[in-house]
């Protein structure tokens, strides 16, 4: 994780323990992967319900609209590289 961070440029940072209200943008997206992905239909096993994860997750970086992007998905707010 360390090595991708660093060949991209990335800063890795913490929320402060203990608070969680400091940390909004992952509660709202847990609680959005809960109601959009996990309990959004019946899964028979594992399995399956693993499987439907990562197309849930790339639809939801660059297919799902958001709010606060002024409806666009997140994959908008990335630049290309030069």
């Amino acid at each position: 994780f360390q090595a991708a961070c660093q060949a991209l440029g990335a800063r890795q940072k913490f929320t402060r323990p203990h608070c969680p209200w400091t940390n909004g943008k992952v509660e709202r997206f847990n609680r959005t992967m809960q109601t959009e992905w996990a309990y959004r239909k019946v899964f028979t096993s594992n399995a399956q319900r693993a499987r439907a994860l990562a197309p849930w997750l790339d639809f939801y970086n660059t297919g799902r609209r958001h709010t606060a992007l002024d409806g666009q998905p997140p994959i908008s707010r990335l630049s290309p590289r030069s």
